[in-house]
């Protein structure tokens, strides 16, 4: 009888439901439910370089929507990391991270886990646009990777939606199941948000800009509530003439670089007034070589599939496109999973309880 109970639990944490329709969210020490992807497609995920038994601390890199870690930052932060000698890790989405964030989360669930048994220390993670904000989802809905992360870091990150998404219209027109999601005022963002959006133990570091056209309002890239120890900083308080706009704040901005290493070198989230300020007198971060061909043809590649963030009906990463937003998991609830109905609606695709990757063989 005791297994049976198990195995329904199981199986309805993986089930998409509606929206709370009390407002009311998981409490904030739920354990979280068991990954409902496969364990290979996990494992295969995760791109990993150096040793991590030495070094600074290790960082998990998360890409942004529409791009792989290549094209996000194997021609920038890779390169960084690898010359300090620091252990980092790249997790790859399922759709060039357009599926459900929901199942994004189990990613760096998984992630988290993997890193920590490897070095033996809490990660520091480092994300770009809805790279800096999906690692949320794994620390609000499984209390048990908290103690494994030192820091959150992100480059312009997407952390309550964007008003600059309304493309996409319930049952007129088709978007990816990320691009739903990030929509200002989604079911997936109250979730997000709901109770607490940071946790003590960790710092979290938001760096935004007054020029970014894809996440606006801009200040939303920031957090307020919660224990954690928080820096919301608009990259223009630190460099006052700082050009880069959204995709560049995490790929080629020297402003940004320093203001994330010196989150990286200390305790606590980054503060303007002890990062390097001569990064305001640069064109470009370490790490990226005006001169090689790699920095220029690299990020080119990302363009065609970029163009489903913000155009509906187009697909260039093989991504469902849905009419409406996936269901929020049935684990999000206060209610919880084994008292789920079970006539509870679905997603209008099968895009909430999409598992597999699709990661490509090389890298």
């Amino acid at each position: 009888m005791k297994l049976a109970v198990h195995l329904l639990c199981l199986a309805l944490a993986a089930t998409p439901m509606a929206a709370a329709e009390d407002g009311e969210y998981a409490p904030l020490d739920r354990p979280g439910p068991e990954l409902s992807v496969p364990t290979a497609d996990l494992e295969a995920s995760l791109e990993c370089h150096g040793d991590p038994s030495s070094g600074p601390r290790a960082v998990l890199l998360s890409p942004g929507t529409s791009v792989t870690p290549k094209e996000n930052f194997s021609w920038n932060w890779q390169n960084v990391f690898t010359d300090e000698g620091r252990y980092w890790c790249a997790v790859w989405m399922p759709y060039n991270t357009f599926g459900d964030i929901q199942v994004a989360g189990e990613y760096h669930v998984h992630a988290i886990r993997t890193m920590y048994e490897h070095t033996g220390e809490p990660i520091a993670i480092l994300g770009h646009s809805q790279g800096g904000m999906n690692p949320r989802w794994a620390l609000r809905f499984w209390p048990d990777v908290r103690p494994l992360v030192s820091d959150v870091i992100g480059m312009a990150p997407s952390n309550h939606g964007t008003t600059m998404l309304m493309h996409c219209i319930e049952g007129v027109t088709t978007c990816p199941p990320a691009v739903w999601q990030q929509t200002t005022g989604s079911n997936f963002m109250e979730a997000l948000n709901s109770l607490a959006e940071t946790f003590a133990g960790i710092s979290y570091t938001n760096i935004y800009t007054a020029l970014d056209a894809v996440v606006q309002p801009t200040k939303s890239s920031g957090l307020t509530t919660g224990d954690g120890e928080i820096s919301n900083i608009a990259v223009q308080e630190f460099c006052p003439l700082d050009p880069y706009e959204h995709l560049l704040m995490g790929t080629v901005s020297p402003a940004v670089h320093a203001l994330v290493m010196d989150a990286l070198l200390h305790d606590g989230p980054a503060k303007i007034d002890r990062a390097d300020s001569s990064a305001c007198t640069r064109l470009s971060m370490p790490g990226v070589d005006p001169t090689s061909l790699d920095s220029y043809t690299t990020p080119l590649l990302a363009l065609p599939t970029s163009l489903s963030t913000v155009l509906p009906f187009v697909n260039a990463a093989g991504a469902p496109m849905v009419d409406a937003e996936p269901a929020l998991r049935c684990y999000v609830h206060a209610r919880g999973c084994a008292t789920a109905v079970s006539t509870a609606p679905t997603s209008r695709s099968s895009a909430s309880s999409i598992s597999r990757s699709l990661i490509p063989d090389s890298r």
